[in-house]
């Protein structure tokens, strides 16, 4: 799971590693930033429990300190795991920057999520809490100790003198893989490793202490989070602007209200702005970048964020394991619309193999670097599969690399749907519909589509009556998986298509499609 030691040396050598925790960050731009604003949220309508605030670099760790301290006289010790389910807000900051005081990890789960998902995540990491947004949710994880955002606990900061801290080396927290397979596999952060990723970010996107983020996506995921996300707009000096949901109706009149200079979006949700833009009352003109990542964007909708938001678009093809591809803000505009981007660091490897495993500028792309993991959490198994011998990360993407060393996205080699940003395990959607007393068989593909790139089909073998769609739908729900993973295609078949080895053929039963 770790670098050896030779790599690791080289990589502090190089500067990339700069030994230095989440806490010391946090406390060295209070020095340097103390009353500017951090984090500024306009609150949840119709939630008075999720008020709208505005924090300034010493409020967060201000606050952190307490809930730390208040954490702590609840039993969270270092290298306790912890899952956090929170929405955009300000208290979401607040819970990482505690855990990171005291060496606990986060382990990131999404607003989207439910008790199939939780309840899993909870039992693996054999968490000693779950920190989730109001009562309704405690229900995810029955056999752990629930803390709602509305009853963070907090205490006197002093009681933490004296604790040993996190070294820069140890994990800081555990991300969720998109997962081809079951549920998602957990993705070990070092302090370290992702500091360095998002602070070369912000660098790469030219944030500076008068830039503002939008943080328009959920703020667990990886996009938002460090590419250059809420953490590199704080190592910027820069503000964060937490919105509740990524819609135009909410986040245009913030970027006005607030002078948002620079936002993130998925594909869709771009299409979604590009559309709103042209009727929009709001002033929009503060905006300078708009980053489209998490999915393939196509040429031509790339081609119109210029004219029609004002602003200069930045493609980012990445991944929570680790590599982060940008165009950078003085590109050509050509690249900028055709091309993925070109890594971060000077020593991000990329190999790009074809299907005979010969090196070529187009096919499977494998990468290893200083921000890139060496193995999953507690998978022993699938690390042999998923890393070469030699620490190569293989990323399931299909590739191609242009004359420039930018790449272009080609499609997915695993059998994974990429549904507008939000991966789906086909396995893990396959195993809820087999547990359907009609169902005697199940394949689920990805199919193109227009809008959020892919669709899912579930192809299904039946036994006796074949059930309703909207039963179907019903029955996932009522399993308590997320709504993104329910199927938005059914389709009944007699038989699947099979390869030479009598595997099903998914490639044919997406030609079908």
């Amino acid at each position: 799971m770790h670098w050896p030691d030779d790599v690791a040396a080289r990589y502090r050598a190089a500067g990339y590693w700069r030994g230095e925790t989440f806490g010391g960050m946090l406390r060295d731009l209070v020095s340097r930033y103390g009353s500017r604003p951090a984090l500024i949220s306009p609150g949840t309508p119709g939630a008075p429990e999720v008020p709208g605030v505005r924090w300034s670099f010493r409020d967060l760790q201000e606050r952190a300190d307490r809930l730390a301290a208040g954490l702590y006289g609840s039993g969270v010790r270092r290298g306790d795991r912890v899952v956090v389910q929170l929405p955009n807000v300000p208290g979401f900051h607040q819970v990482c920057f505690a855990l990171f005081r005291l060496g606990a990890w986060p382990v990131f789960a999404l607003p989207a999520h439910r008790s199939a998902e939780i309840s899993y995540f909870c039992e693996f990491t054999e968490a000693a809490a779950y920190i989730c947004p109001d009562d309704a949710h405690r229900a995810y994880a029955p056999g752990t100790p629930a803390i709602t955002l509305g009853e963070l606990p907090e205490g006197d900061p002093a009681v933490l003198d004296g604790l040993p801290g996190p070294e820069p080396s140890d994990v800081a927290f555990l991300q969720l893989s998109g997962g081809s397979t079951g549920l998602p596999k957990l993705i070990p952060r070092t302090h370290d490793d992702y500091i360095y990723s998002f602070r070369a970010s912000a660098e790469i996107c030219e944030l500076t202490p008068d830039s503002v983020y939008l943080c328009a996506l959920p703020a667990a995921h990886n996009f938002p989070m460090s590419s250059p996300g809420v953490f590199g707009a704080l190592s910027a000096g820069a503000a964060s602007v937490l919105a509740p949901d990524p819609s135009p109706g909410t986040c245009f009149p913030l970027i006005e209200r607030e002078r948002v200079t620079i936002a993130a979006l998925v594909p869709p949700l771009a299409l979604v702005w590009l559309d709103a833009a042209a009727s929009t009352p709001h002033d929009l003109s503060s905006l300078r970048v708009l980053q489209v990542g998490g999915a393939k964007f196509s040429e031509e909708a790339a081609k119109r964020v210029r004219p029609e938001l004002g602003c200069a678009l930045q493609q980012v093809f990445g991944m929570a394991e680790g590599l982060v591809n940008y165009t950078r803000l003085d590109d050509p505009e050509g690249i900028v619309v055709s091309t993925q981007g070109r890594p971060i660091s000077p020593d991000d490897e990329i190999l790009i193999l074809d299907d005979e495993g010969r090196e070529s500028d187009y096919g499977h792309l494998l990468t290893r670097g200083p921000y890139t993991i060496r193995g999953y959490w507690r998978a022993d198994e699938h690390n042999r599969t998923a890393f070469t011998e030699d620490g190569f990360y293989r990323t399931g993407d299909i590739v191609r690399r242009t004359p420039e060393g930018y790449l272009v996205v080609e499609g997915r080699a695993k059998d994974q749907i990429n549904r507008g940003g939000e991966k789906i395990a086909a396995e893990e959607v396959e195993n809820h519909l087999l547990a359907h007393p009609a169902i005697h068989d199940a394949s689920v593909v990805a199919v193109p589509d227009a809008y959020l790139g892919e669709r899912t089909c579930a192809y299904l073998i039946c036994r006796g009556e074949t059930p309703k769609k909207s039963e179907l739908r019903a029955f996932l729900r009522d399993r308590g998986i997320a709504a993104f993973k329910i199927p938005d295609m059914f389709e009944f078949v007699d038989a699947f298509p099979q390869t030479a080895v009598g595997k099903v053929s998914k490639r044919h039963l997406r030609e079908r499609t």
